[in-house]
């Protein structure tokens, strides 16, 4: 394990003024944002990374270690005293092929965080964990509030709210906020993710791209809404409750492709790839963000053109 602390002065009077936040996952896609997000409030942002995957340069502040190596772990934990906690680190591509390692890190190595945060004489004010909205499973009932029943329909929906029921063995230790955020997207995600590869092929003015199913919609956010809305419900008095993190509207593949039309000015030849039609898959995936704002106060989604645009311009 490696990591260095060092002192800084954060902004006066700003919400993170003074504390110290820890974000596992720290240099994946959603990471960076949460990470700007926290560090513009005033807190002093810690992370851990996967050993081997970090910069080569040293980072202050930055912990090589696996989730799954409980003493790394809790000494990281012993080291950093966080006062909130925000949880990404897992495995997060719904195709991922190895189920055992899915099941590993989402579940063990989240209770081994849980563990350690725990055992601390400094007790965090909160603690953030990323579900997925994909436990609601394949749901049909419009927009999905947080009181529909789990029916998860693959392994990495069982891992996750697998992981929710573990937790809820430590909400009485720790401040647990669970959080089932609805597909995201932005700058510098994956493409192996869907719309980062329909914006890749848009930008090479690739003049064919395969495509699943067309007809799969979901509601689709923008990263930056993502992590303004963690950093907020950090700041609310809303331990023990779950949140869905969505824009409330859905879009299909269709419109996606129609939207990045319109951006690149050129019309691109859609073929089905059968490898990308997976029998469970969920066709519909909309939630319902009331109890979000309920929580944090308005909020004002990005619309997904904008996204869009974002993504082919950077």
């Amino acid at each position: 394990m490696t990591g260095m602390v060092t002192e800084t002065s954060p902004a006066p009077g700003a919400e993170g003024q003074g504390k110290r936040a820890l974000i596992t996952g720290l240099h994946g896609f959603t990471g960076r944002y949460v990470a700007r997000e926290l560090a513009a409030a005033g807190y002093r942002v810690f992370g851990t990374v996967v050993p081997g995957h970090g910069s080569d340069a040293p980072e202050p502040d930055v912990f090589a270690v696996d989730l799954l190596d409980r003493a790394g772990v809790a000494a990281m934990i012993e080291q950093v005293q966080p006062d909130v906690v925000v949880h990404l680190a897992g495995i997060a591509f719904v195709a991922h092929a190895n189920a055992e390692l899915i099941y590993r890190v989402n579940i063990v190595g989240t209770r081994n965080l849980l563990e350690a945060l725990a055992a601390q004489r400094h007790q965090p004010s909160a603690v953030l964990l990323a579900s997925s909205a994909n436990v609601y499973g394949n749901a049909s009932a419009g927009q999905i509030d947080e009181s529909l029943a789990p029916a998860p329909a693959n392994d990495y929906a069982v891992s996750k709210l697998a992981m929710e029921h573990m937790a809820q063995l430590w909400s009485d230790k720790l401040p647990i906020i669970i959080v089932r955020p609805f597909n995201y997207t932005g700058v510098g995600q994956d493409d192996n993710f869907l719309l980062p590869k329909i914006v890749s092929h848009f930008r090479k003015a690739a003049p064919v791209i395969e495509l699943g199913n067309q007809a799969i919609a979901r509601d689709f956010s923008d990263v930056r809404m993502v992590a303004d809305s963690y950093r907020r419900l950090l700041a609310s008095n809303v331990a023990g409750q779950t949140f869905n993190i969505c824009s409330g509207q859905a879009h299909s593949l269709g419109e996606v492709i129609a939207l990045m039309e319109s951006i690149a000015g050129y019309r691109i030849e859609v073929k089905v790839n059968p490898a990308f039609v997976r029998a469970k898959d969920v066709l519909v995936l909309m939630g319902n963000n009331e109890k979000l704002r309920g929580a944090i106060g308005a909020m004002s989604p990005i619309p997904l053109a904008d996204t869009l645009r974002w993504m082919y311009q950077a």
